[in-house]
């Protein structure tokens, strides 16, 4: 979008008179997003607002969560309003109310809204002061405590950013055609100029349950989520990728082609692998594990608990306590009366493998020669997360990190962190990943929230910015997401059904070394403290799983897939030509087998094509005779009489090249 201050306007005027094009939904008015009835001079600088840009989409899903909002308290007018935020790609609402919302109050919900939308109402913004809110809002508890917790939104609810800030409260009318006042919101806006933009783009999607401000502490509120678009065709297309995406659930997956579960007599959110999910991940791991080694680091090994003074010294504790296990009481002891005669220990289970990685470097004197370390575990890690939020293997209690933590000099750290995302690109490549972009969190101006000096700052900052830049790869720069001990590059990318998943992050940390007083000896014969930078490159084994499952629906690439190769035979007499095939490719570690059951071919081939198995060997008495095979493909496709020598290195070559089978023009 470009600056506009158009010659032929006089101001001070408001965006109806600068955009006259529907499409134009707000304004950003020296940088701040505004109303489109917003007034503004020719000292402004001023953007138009699309609705398809995605401040624009936030404001139209923003809206229908009011309109939403206002559909409830119609047709039940004793709801309480929670907070209603936009989210990707849709929106939602959480509601205080004594029954549940049921699939008729859904239908009722989407009918009142439909005649909202019709009705045309303005969405008008009103300044008011905290008392003058809490009278409006007196039957509204919930929107009396966001009142009270103006300026601290983190602490008060996620998504409370769009009610209040830490500056004006101000409240949105709902305006109907005789100018009256038929509703009303706390909300800091902004807002589509009139209900009747929202269109017909939209639908309510579910019902969820959600604590108040995220804890349990809190009652539990029913949540409405919608989605919103600015056509009927753009939410066709998105209800058809939600479509597509269950049918690639990695959960539905893993179920289907026995991968992984998660047994009610183990707990939630901690899995167990089954022997084909096994066989994924361990190549996974093993190709990370020969990757990793090529490129100079070194793997090491910690425990699973530790005392609580290292989780206190590493500061987990004090910020990070209620994401971690209850402590185990060790090494206790009493006497045969039962009186405590030496206290225990309070022991935990590590929530991250960083500070073990530390102990390994204190455990000796280091020199700038040692320098840059490079330490790799497979580290499992537990987090005491809340049981709504867990999900499958992307949100668990219990996961594996592929995490390495190395220990750099001052000017080894861009010249490292290249290293690093080079070394990152090129293995998510390895497991058919291309589509990236970079995310750099930066520190802003509250110099408050932030350890270290400014130099530090600067020049790591520039140092990752360097590194981002020279990557080629889009790079957006975040001011004030920054980790308070220093700046990140996140990698993000995008999967087969255009979604966007957070995979490796490099993150810069001076505060580590410095709470353990880490130190290397320099060429000047002076100790210095390095700086250490965390990496994981899939983030957790179990996740980047998930997100493969789904990125490939199942058909994972030769390489990665359980069973590579099943042999079936056109009648039971050729089993033996088949066997001796299967035979030699197994001989040279391929996972091969021959279905010897009693099913027709037919049948075997229905199984195995929907157990995803990427390459299928058929013979029958024409190809005996020749000394050949058959391919048949995952597509249904098939390619005949293929000598025995040429389908076997055909079969080595798609596994070293690590290549996607799915047709015959796969494997040709």
């Amino acid at each position: 979008m470009t600056d506009v201050t158009p010659a032929d306007v006089d101001y001070p005027t408001d965006g109806f008179a600068l955009y006259p094009d529907r499409s134009v939904v707000a304004l950003r008015v020296n940088g701040e997003l505004k109303d489109l009835a917003t007034t503004v001079t020719d000292a402004d600088t001023v953007q138009p607002v699309t609705i398809d840009s995605p401040d624009g989409l936030s404001i139209l899903r923003h809206s229908a969560a009011h309109v939403m909002a206002q559909a409830v308290q119609r047709i039940k007018p004793q709801t309480n309003l929670g907070i209603g935020p936009p989210i990707t790609d849709g929106f939602y609402y959480d509601f205080g109310t004594d029954t549940p919302f049921t699939p008729e109050d859904v239908k009722a919900i989407k009918k009142e809204m439909e005649r909202i939308v019709r009705e045309n109402q303005r969405f008008v913004r009103r300044v008011v002061t905290d008392d003058e809110a809490r009278a409006e809002l007196a039957d509204e508890p919930f929107k009396l405590e966001l009142i009270g917790l103006k300026g601290g939104t983190k602490e008060a609810a996620e998504g409370a950013s769009v009610e209040v800030g830490a500056g004006e409260l101000t409240i949105y009318d709902n305006v109907n055609r005789d100018g009256e006042t038929v509703w009303k919101d706390l909300c800091r806006g902004p807002h589509l100029p009139t209900t009747r933009l929202i269109g017909n783009g939209w639908d309510i999607q579910r019902i969820a349950g959600a604590y108040w401000r995220g804890s349990e502490k809190y009652p539990q509120l029913q949540r409405i989520y919608g989605t919103a678009w600015p056509t009927k065709d753009e939410l066709r297309a998105y209800q058809q990728r939600l479509e597509e995406a269950a049918k690639r659930d990695h959960r539905k997956l893993g179920k289907e082609l026995d991968l992984f579960s998660f047994p009610d007599e183990i707990g939630s959110g901690l899995s167990v692998w089954h022997p084909k999910g096994g066989i994924i991940r361990m190549e996974m791991e093993q190709h990370a594990r020969r990757r990793h080694v090529e490129n100079g680091y070194t793997y090491v090994y910690t425990p699973h608990i530790a005392k609580e003074d290292l989780f206190l010294q590493s500061n987990h504790l004090v910020t990070y306590r209620e994401g971690m296990f209850p402590p185990i009481v060790m090494d206790e002891e009493r006497d045969a009366d039962g009186e405590i005669t030496k206290a225990g220990h309070d022991y935990y289970l590590k929530p991250m493998n960083c500070p073990m990685h530390i102990l390994i470097y204190k455990e000796r004197a280091r020199s700038y020669r040692d320098l840059p370390m490079r330490l790799a575990e497979n580290g499992t890690v537990y987090r005491n997360e809340l049981s709504g939020a867990l999900h499958g293997l992307t949100r668990v209690r219990g996961f594996t990190q592929d995490d390495s933590h190395l220990f750099v000099t001052p000017d080894q750290l861009e010249t490292e962190a290249t290293r690093v995302l080079e070394f990152v690109i090129s293995m998510l490549r390895d497991f058919g990943l291309n589509d990236f972009e970079l995310e750099l969190s930066l520190r802003d101006d509250e110099k408050s929230k932030w350890i270290g000096s400014d130099e530090f700052w600067e020049y790591s900052t520039n140092a990752l910015r360097n590194v981002a830049v020279a990557s080629g790869l889009k790079l957006t720069e975040v001011p004030g997401e920054a980790a308070f001990y220093g700046p990140k590059i996140d990698l993000k990318t995008r999967d087969a059904l255009g979604r966007v998943w957070q995979l490796s992050t490099v993150q810069v940390d001076v505060n580590l070394p410095e709470r353990f007083e880490l130190e290397f000896t320099g060429p000047d014969g002076e100790k210095h403290r390095p700086i250490m930078i965390h990496r994981a490159l899939f983030g957790s084994i179990e996740r980047f799983f998930a997100i493969l499952l789904e990125h490939y629906a199942g058909a994972f690439p030769v390489w990665l897939s359980p069973v590579q190769v099943v042999g079936i035979p056109v009648a039971e007499e050729f089993g033996d030509y088949l066997d001796d095939i299967i035979t030699r490719l197994r001989a040279d570690g391929v996972r091969a087998e021959v279905d010897h059951s009693a099913d027709r071919m037919q049948k075997k081939i229905r199984t195995h094509t929907t157990q995803k198995v990427p390459v299928q060997l058929i013979a029958g008495e024409q190809d005996r005779s020749a000394g050949t095979v058959s391919f048949r493909f995952r597509d249904g496709t098939q390619t005949n009489g293929i000598p025995v020598d040429e389908a076997i290195d055909r079969i080595h070559r798609a596994i070293s090249a690590k290549l996607l089978v799915n047709t015959a023009d796969d494997l040709a």
